[in-house]
């Protein structure tokens, strides 16, 4: 993870966004008073999803049965 001054990052903001949104990485900002961190929009949507699917309960352990059966052994049509 990059660590960057509130100074720093404000001198160059709009490459930050540029290279979050590319890269997926992220960067760490520090100040003074706090620090905070900057991830991609698309990653931090990604993120609230994981933590509302994981927040269900038995989803979790749906996902990894769902992980773990061949392809072969699904349904071709999705039946609601």
């Amino acid at each position: 993870m990059t660590t960057l001054t509130a100074t720093e990052a404000r001198k160059s903001l709009y490459g930050l966004l540029d290279d979050v949104a590319d890269s997926h990485r992220i960067v760490q900002i520090t100040g003074k008073r706090s620090s905070a961190v900057l991830v991609s929009h698309d990653d931090w949507q990604a993120i609230q999803e994981t933590l509302f699917l994981t927040s269900i309960p038995g989803m979790r352990k749906s996902i990894q049965s769902g992980m773990r059966t061949p392809v072969s052994k699904c349904d071709k049509e999705l039946k609601w």
